[in-house]
């Protein structure tokens, strides 16, 4: 009884952080709700928690012995756009705390592999480097930095786009490399470098003085998101005109040819497409940069046990 009792106030707490905060991923149009004021739906939404909540106590009711089991929850949600405007409505496809905390047990689990060790998130543009870096950064207790911000502040403000445009390429590579070897002589920090940084080979000098993670995103999805928030400041997609997918991904699919093999190289690869197979979710795009970021901890903790093993000498064996 005493065990029911306990898993019942479990699920009280559960609910009661519910009500706080509740997430929904998926896009609906706004003109569905047209006509039904705001406060409607979350009376509604209030009504559906409730009537979840009563379902919760009858099932311990029948099975109080799987209260270890109640991880995850079924949840959708659902965003409103209205021209540049959207209002996120919060409802649990698993629980937002369930999730920061596996991402928080993630990191206390590598940060003994790690040794003060710092990290380098590679990957194409658009791949999400910068979001996932803060996110990894923020529960290993790490700094963050982003290279091509370094490199704007030395250039006084100089967007990477006026970079390219009075300088060349070749000058922003360089500048780059100059940034790196700067960040590989610190430790505790977690870095997102440029797109193209993986094109050096002394690049990859500086990186392997810490853990580097490429993060892996489909070409098809890299487009979407490029095309969805312009290519203005992307100044190796910029000057190419027409439909804004098409030339995304036209583009993306040449530098994947010329870069696609040095990506490679990261002692540690984050697959969305493998992430979204485990997850059961149909596009990479339902993928939260939470979900990615404990994905990342758990390759870069896989990739650490086995340099460890390989260094452990025969005879301690």
């Amino acid at each position: 009884m005493e065990d029911f009792e306990y898993f019942v106030i479990s699920v009280l707490h559960m609910e009661g952080a519910i009500a706080q905060r509740v997430q929904y991923p998926t896009w609906v149009d706004c003109r569905k709700f047209e006509g039904k004021p705001l406060g409607s739906l979350r009376y509604s939404q209030r009504v559906k928690e409730e009537k979840r909540f009563r379902g919760l106590v009858a099932l311990a009711h029948l099975q109080p012995d799987r209260r270890y089991d109640q991880r995850r929850s079924v949840s959708s949600e659902v965003s409103c756009s209205d021209n540049n405007s959207s209002v996120l409505l919060e409802a649990g496809r698993v629980h937002p705390f369930d999730k920061d905390l596996i991402l928080k047990r993630k990191a206390e689990e590598v940060i003994p592999y790690l040794n003060g060790r710092s990290m380098y998130l590679v990957g194409m543009m658009g791949s999400g480097k910068t979001t996932v870096g803060k996110l990894m950064s923020k529960v290993l207790g790490y700094s963050f930095f982003d290279c091509d911000t370094l490199i704007e502040q030395a250039m006084n403000g100089a967007s990477v786009a006026e970079i390219f445009e009075h300088h060349g390429e070749s000058f922003f590579r360089g500048k780059e490399t100059d940034a790196l070897k700067k960040l590989s002589s610190m430790y505790h920090v977690v870095v997102s470098t440029g797109g193209g940084a993986v094109i050096r080979p002394i690049n990859w000098k500086y990186m392997n003085k810490g853990v580097s993670i490429w993060l892996d995103v489909p070409l098809e999805a890299l487009a979407h998101r490029i095309a969805a928030v312009g290519t203005d400041s992307r100044p190796l997609l910029h000057d190419e005109s027409g439909d804004a997918y098409t030339v995304a991904f036209k583009r993306l699919s040449t530098i994947w040819d010329e870069r696609g093999e040095a990506y490679t190289n990261a002692n540690a690869r984050v697959s969305l497409e493998n992430i979204a197979v485990k997850l059961g979710y149909k596009d990479v795009s339902d993928l939260t940069p939470t979900e990615i970021a404990i994905e990342a901890f758990e390759q870069v903790q896989s990739f650490l046990e086995k340099e460890e093993t390989v260094e452990i000498p025969d005879g301690d064996l």
